[in-house]
């Protein structure tokens, strides 16, 4: 009879705490990584604990206690206004940030839209369709002087009420290939843009973020977190913006500001534009032999199929950007794209032959993306 008054126990704080989550999840529509997938499995497990291993008085208290925890940590979506905020975002000729900064601009926020080329079409497009609050700011983050100059532009517009947010979005790809044919000059140009630029931006308009106790968001990459083959230089750079991310978050804390990391998966932005096949010029001879020129250029089409199974749809980055300036209480990190979430659970928590096993189907779309060497040895068997 006490077997069964405890399990009738058991059986209502887990209805009752499965109901009150799931009312608080539906009514702030929060996503399903947000809700922490590890935490709900964490308390199934800890109830399988309690239940066999506690006895009824310790482990019901423990297991309301961790349900009580969990939640009170389910984000709640209290936005704040958009009316008097400013934010900066770099990169805005095209991709994310061109859309970011039409989507900030429409939800009346004063938005400086960082581009490479103010003449360009991607800035042409900005004038037309935004409001007038958007203002076009030449900036090129891998140039000290721009940035500076950047810096004394926006202060004037701002006067003392400071920089709500900077979104750190211009990027740099580069080549899709093995990391030994990536041209080293590739590798310092990623860490350059991806990474060393945003750490400048940051420095230097970081005055401004502190006054206004704002929002430093970095748009990062699954890459940074997970290993990708073909992507060594742009996965490298995003892992260094990542991390730095994450201490900034712990510096910053102390002067109010908030911190964010989005971190897209399987989008179609022009980042993964026009390839120029200049590998085969920068290779050694005795690699370009192993590897086969007929491996290297079909590099090229991998390149153009990565790009076509990406969504256009960059609703999701937009929604997560938003959240991460805009939200009372945002996020550290944000995983927008289909599933994106289970692919760091992936890489963590299984075993690791198996992210390799499925990175690797990725790469090798088709036989001939094996190099010549490997191909010979394989016949030869």
């Amino acid at each position: 009879m006490a077997h069964l008054n405890s399990r009738l126990l058991y059986l209502a704080v887990g209805v009752f705490f499965s109901g009150s989550a799931l009312h608080k999840l539906m009514k702030n529509k929060v996503k399903i990584e947000n809700a922490s997938v590890s935490g709900l499995l964490s308390l199934l497990i800890l109830g399988i604990f309690c239940f066999f291993v506690l006895s009824d008085t310790a482990g019901l208290t423990l297991l309301t206690l961790a349900c009580t925890i969990y939640y009170y940590s389910i984000p709640v979506r209290d936005m704040l206004s958009a009316e008097g905020k400013s934010v900066l975002i770099t990169g805005c000729d095209s991709g994310f940030g061109h859309a970011l900064a039409k989507h900030l601009d429409k939800l009346g926020v004063h938005v400086f839209a960082g581009v490479l080329d103010k003449k360009g079409p991607g800035a042409e497009e900005l004038k037309r369709v935004c409001s007038t609050h958007l203002c076009l700011i030449q900036l090129n983050i891998t140039n000290c002087e721009e940035i500076r100059k950047a810096y004394k532009e926006i202060s004037s517009y701002i006067q003392d009420a400071g920089l709500w947010g900077i979104v750190h979005n211009a990027g740099v790809l580069g080549y899709v290939a093995d990391g030994e044919l990536i041209p080293f000059s590739v590798y310092r140009q990623c860490m350059e843009v991806n990474f060393l630029g945003a750490v400048q931006v940051t420095q230097i308009f970081a005055p401004l973020l502190r006054k206004s106790k704002g929002r430093l968001v970095s748009i990062s990459s699954m890459g940074g977190h997970v290993p990708l083959n073909g992507f060594a230089a742009y996965a490298s750079s995003k892992a260094a913006l990542s991390m730095f991310s994450a201490v900034m978050r712990q510096d910053l804390s102390k002067w109010g500001v908030k911190v964010a990391v989005v971190c897209p998966s399987g989008f179609r932005t022009n980042i993964f534009g026009s390839q120029n096949q200049v590998i085969l010029d920068n290779v050694m001879p005795d690699v370009k032999e192993d590897y086969g020129e007929d491996y290297i250029e079909n590099l090229k089409g991998l390149y153009h199929t990565l790009h076509k199974f990406g969504s256009s749809d960059l609703s999701p980055v937009m929604e997560d950007a938003c959240h991460a300036l805009l939200a009372q209480t945002p996020n550290f990190l944000y995983t927008p794209g289909r599933l994106a979430y289970l692919i760091p659970c992936l890489y963590y928590y299984f075993p690791q032959w198996i992210s390799d096993w499925m990175g690797m189907q990725a790469f090798q779309i088709s036989r001939n993306m094996l190099p010549r060497a490997l191909r010979n040895n394989n016949k030869s068997i």
